[in-house]
């Protein structure tokens, strides 16, 4: 796969990738291409957001800052979804989101997926189905790790 930095069009990757090319290409109109610089901080936790981003290219870390330490949650690559969350519940942002190295990202935020959705129901229709599955599966990852810390803890306890 070639990478193309100045990408007008959403390829075919994450919450898209089952996407008619036609309804690709229409979505994109309704977001903007966002470079994001090594160190470039894209969400800033504790900070107004309300945008959903795809990563289109590169590598990104989701961290968050407790008592002064930094805590590395997770590693996005191309086809990720950050703040799918907050395109529906626009709120502060949970973690901060920095570049690793040189992405591009699509960004698309509330007031845009609306009339997105308002003017082509279909298409959206399909690309909320995508979303809400990428939710359902954090969910249960979630979930599994915590019924994982729930085992380690019953079993730390249950030596004591």
């Amino acid at each position: 796969m070639t990478t193309d930095f100045n990408a007008t069009e959403l390829p075919a990757i994450g919450i898209v990738a089952d996407m008619e090319e036609d309804d690709r290409r229409l979505l994109s109109s309704y977001g903007e291409f966002v470079p994001a610089h090594p160190d470039s901080v894209v969400i800033k936790e504790g900070q107004p957001q309300n945008s959903l981003f795809l990563v289109i290219t590169g590598l990104l870390h989701v961290q968050s800052e407790h008592d002064g330490r930094t805590t590395l949650l997770g590693r996005l690559r191309t086809g990720d979804v950050i703040g799918e969350i907050n395109v529906f519940d626009p709120a502060e942002a949970s973690a901060t989101v920095v570049a690793v190295e040189f992405s591009q990202l699509w960004r698309i935020d509330k007031n845009m997926l609306e009339e997105f959705l308002s003017e082509h129901p279909v298409s959206a229709a399909n690309l909320l189905i995508r979303i809400c599955t990428q939710l359902s599966k954090r969910l249960r990852t979630t979930n599994e790790k915590l019924a994982m810390a729930r085992d380690t803890m019953q079993d730390s306890m249950d030596w004591s």
